[in-house]
Order: C-alpha cells, then sequence, then structure tokens
C-alpha cells in the first residue's frame, strides 16, 4: 500500500508539473534576424498575426510578419533609349523578350527562380528572343535584362500549367 501513495505521488506531482509548461510551435516557410540602430528583431514569414501594435512611427505585428509580392521591379538605364516587353505574361510555354531599337546593343538576359537560382544566362541578339519556359515548372520566375554589369530591367514572369 505504501509503494502505491509513492507512485501516485509521484505521477501526481509529474502532471501538475507539466500543466505549467508551455510552448510555441511555428511551421514558417521562410524568416531571419534583423537589426539596426534602432534594436533587433526575430521575423518569419507564413504564418498568421495575433497581436499588432501601433504608434506614432508605424506599426509592427508581434509573432510573424506579413509577407509581401512585388509585381515589377526595373532600372531603367538612362544613356539608353530602348524598350523592354515581355509576352505572354503569365505564360505556359515560351516568353518572348522584345527590344524596340535594338542596334546591337550589347544585352544579355538571365532567368533566376524565386530563390535566386540562376536557371538560364544568354545573349540577346535581336529585336526579339524567345526564351523556353515549357520545361520548368509552375511558379514565378524574374527575368533580368543586363548591359554589362549594369541591370537595364527586370521582369517578374508567371509561368503556368
Amino acid at each position: 500500500m505504501q509503494h502505491k501513495k509513492v507512485v501516485f505521488s509521484i505521477a501526481l506531482m509529474f502532471g501538475f508539473g507539466l500543466s505549467g509548461l508551455q510552448a510555441q510551435e511555428a511551421i514558417s516557410t521562410a524568416g531571419g534576424n534583423a537589426s539596426g540602430s534602432g534594436g533587433s528583431a526575430s521575423y518569419s514569414v507564413g504564418q498568421v498575426v495575433y497581436t499588432t501594435n501601433n504608434g506614432t512611427s508605424g506599426s509592427v505585428a508581434q509573432g510573424v510578419q506579413q509577407p509581401y509580392e512585388i509585381f515589377a521591379v526595373g532600372i531603367k538605364e538612362t544613356s539608353m533609349n530602348i524598350s523592354l516587353t515581355v509576352y505572354p505574361n503569365p505564360t505556359a510555354d515560351n516568353l518572348t523578350l522584345q527590344i524596340k531599337d535594338f542596334n546591337n546593343v550589347k544585352l544579355t538576359y538571365q532567368l533566376f527562380d524565386m530563390n535566386g537560382k540562376l536557371l538560364e544566362n544568354k545573349k540577346i541578339i535581336g529585336n526579339e528572343t524567345s526564351i523556353v519556359m515549357s520545361n520548368l515548372v509552375p511558379a514565378n520566375y524574374f527575368l533580368k535584362v543586363t548591359k554589362g554589369n549594369k541591370e537595364v530591367k527586370t521582369f517578374k514572369i508567371i509561368k503556368t500549367q
């Protein structure tokens, strides 16, 4: 009987001890740490926000930050007078990069996935360049046009089925 009381007492204390424990669990797609002159913060992308604090200089969402999507990114070089167009976007098979007033300017294009991995890097040799997208999985990609080491323009490409 004494042995049963000891076992019951240990089990009861163990149960009460575990009842006070709390933990956070999160499955996030990305995250990291950011620091600056005003302090530092950890962030993650892919979770639901549960508390937002507002102040005079802005707001912060505790726990997680909201992701944002860039629809068009580009820097136009002022010394060049060319017009760049990409169509069709979204695309399923082939993408056409059209350059008006080409005049044999030495341009190249790079195709990147959303993780920044370089998938293709080729020279542009005419007014219209066809880029094969049929071998890629449906996702978002970036097409960057450069002249030497200078970025001319970057397009966000949506690849569909």
